[in-house]
């Protein structure tokens, strides 16, 4: 994935964009990810794709957290039997 400052957004909007249409690109500013640019195409295809939903943990119920904690918990022990 190609990496561009906010600044390089700024001043290089045209290399950023020819980028943008190789495949997506990371804005950063101050080294951290903050943007991901991509076209319309891809966000599309990424959008139609994923039939997950993402909730925050906070509107989660205490059944639902401890259902995904059990989940979890199966996994890392299954993890730890297999050598």
């Amino acid at each position: 994935m190609s990496s561009f400052t906010l600044t390089d957004l700024g001043n290089r909007s045209g290399e950023v964009v020819e980028a943008a249409f190789r495949g997506p690109v990371e804005i950063t500013k101050r080294g951290k990810r903050k943007f991901v640019l991509l076209t319309a195409e891809q966000f599309d295809r990424l959008a139609g794709r994923s039939a997950q939903r993402a909730y925050r943990v906070e509107d989660l119920t205490r059944d639902e957290r401890n259902e995904i904690l059990a989940g979890l918990d199966a996994v890392a022990a299954d993890e730890n039997t297999d050598g």
